[in-house]
């Protein structure tokens, strides 16, 4: 299957996610291995995810924020976007997501593309290869690294516009009139087509098939990823499947990290660097966005104000694993239990993992990528860009 093709394919596999309703579980035994001490040091880590990011983007030269905004205000979107502003006033999804990618200051949307540029500028050209010395560096970044950042950031984008497409079937009175739902998906299928054509378009103008094919493996992982969760979702009134936190990992990677770990070897293939050097992009992408997904996933167990109105994932880590703890029998009784009028009180529920082991050993599984992101890299050289990498993992496993 070609990348073009499987771009196309894409709101197929992610349009049957469904609505935010939908969620997975796991009441199995798989422990999770020792995560030994956290080397982060919190006098090293700034004090909030803004200023973590503001000072990585004047290393690279530009804010990323601003990354994809060529073709953000192109035409076509443009027109689009007067479509979406249909929306306002309905239940959709897709409003949420384009909110987010004006605003998301914790969990910033172009988190993927800054740590491309920096693990760029961090292992700078290749010392053995000297076949891309004619190509254009800025700020320590060669172009066509600074397009694969832009591409990295198109795909997410992309991703997370034809992830909120509602399941029409899961449909409830309270979501609103069905035209409404109907529209709100076309708009999201074709918005999300646009942006990944044009990342098929950028990768074929890098006119490098490693990268290509890094990018559309990474692709073929997340449809992998998607269709494991559809799987192994279950709706709140009907909770039957069994998944463990090795199970969680995987599915885990294959939809977050997979992408982010794929484009940061891309990055180093572009400056011709060897395969040890790609070997550490990687596993520092890698573990990087695990701990990223394990803090978004924490979030509502943490957050020192949360509605208790607000649900949260069944399938998040620090569920999956205080069910594990736990034991499937004492889940599905917390589940009955959390019950009123038919409906889950996600607020009760909440207390209740709350008061188990799942949302700590949520914080030292986080702590532990986190571990493995520094590992890899101490592999480059002490660099500014290389600071800046260590200090967005220390935002992300910070909890105090």
């Amino acid at each position: 299957m070609s990348l073009r093709q499987l771009l196309l394919r894409l709101p197929r596999y992610l349009g049957v996610s469904g609505s935010p309703r939908r969620w997975w579980w796991s009441p199995s035994l798989d422990t999770i291995s020792s995560v030994g001490s956290w080397r982060g040091q919190s006098s090293r880590s700034p004090g909030h995810w803004n200023q973590v990011v503001s000072e990585a983007e004047k290393i690279v030269g530009y804010p990323t924020s601003f990354m994809s905004l060529r073709c953000l205000l192109s035409d076509e979107l443009s027109n689009i976007a007067m479509q979406v502003r249909k929306l306002v006033g309905t239940q959709h999804p897709l409003l949420t997501t384009a909110r987010g990618l004006v605003h998301d200051s914790r969990h910033n949307l172009q988190l993927r593309g800054l740590v491309v540029l920096l693990i760029s500028k961090a292992a700078g050209p290749s010392r053995t290869n000297a076949s891309c010395q004619n190509y254009d560096m800025v700020s320590g970044i060669y172009s066509c690294q600074r397009s694969l950042a832009e591409i990295t950031e198109l795909i997410h984008t992309a991703l997370l516009v034809h992830r909120g497409i509602v399941n029409l079937n899961e449909l409830q009175s309270s979501d609103g009139p069905l035209k409404d739902m109907q529209f709100g998906n076309k708009i999201a299928i074709l918005s999300g087509d646009f942006l990944l054509a044009n990342a098929c378009n950028g990768l074929a103008l890098l006119q490098n098939t490693k990268v290509v094919e890094l990018i559309a493996s990474a692709l073929m992982d997340l449809v992998q990823g998607v269709y494991h969760e559809n799987s192994t979702s279950a709706k709140e009134n009907h909770i039957t499947k069994d998944i463990g936190i090795s199970t969680w990992k995987k599915q885990a990677f294959l939809s977050h990290g997979a992408l982010l770990a794929k484009s940061c070897q891309a990055a180093m293939e572009l400056a011709k660097h060897d395969a040890d050097v790609q070997d550490v992009a990687f596993r520092y992408g890698k573990h990087m966005a695990m701990s990223h997904k394990i803090n978004s996933d924490l979030q509502p167990f943490i957050k020192e104000k949360t509605s208790d109105s607000v649900a949260f994932n069944l399938n998040s880590a620090p569920v999956v694993l205080h069910q594990e703890f736990l034991g499937r029998d004492l889940w599905i009784k917390q589940i009955g239990e959390a019950r009123e009028k038919g409906r889950l009180d996600y607020a009760k529920l909440r207390e209740t993992i709350k008061a188990g082991k799942g949302v700590t050993s949520a914080i030292d599984l986080c702590r532990y990528h986190g571990n493995k992101a520094l590992e890899a890299l101490e592999s480059f050289p002490p660099s500014e860009a290389r600071s800046a990498l260590e200090n967005i993992v220390f935002a992300v496993t910070r909890f105090s």
